[in-house]
């Protein structure tokens, strides 16, 4: 029996392949996309967690809204790279830092 669980594991990479294409076909690449966008807000979440700041706190920081701090948080809003910035610096007094690969 455990044998038979083991045969059936899959890696992560092959869990991808199967449910949207190898690497670099176009909806991997749309996958890829979305899931890195998703990331931005929870880490700015734990970032505003992490200097103890409500999301009001972190707003009038910013000057913007609460609303729009829950909204980036949850992924439910596109957010402006100035803005980004913006909460990054003056809310979180961090450091924005990018990076990219080519291919």
């Amino acid at each position: 029996m455990k044998n038979q669980k083991n045969k059936d594991l899959k890696s992560w990479d092959d869990h991808l392949d199967e449910k949207y294409g190898k690497a670099g076909t176009p909806t991997r690449d749309k996958y890829e996309q979305g899931f890195e966008a998703f990331k931005l807000g929870p880490l700015i979440q734990e970032a505003r967690k992490k200097r103890h700041l409500t999301q009001e706190e972190l707003a009038l920081k910013v000057g913007t809204t609460k609303s729009y701090i829950s909204r980036i948080e949850n992924d439910a809003s596109d957010i402006r790279l100035s803005t980004l910035m913006r909460i990054i610096s003056d809310g979180l007094g961090g450091h924005l830092k990018l990076s990219f690969d080519l291919k």
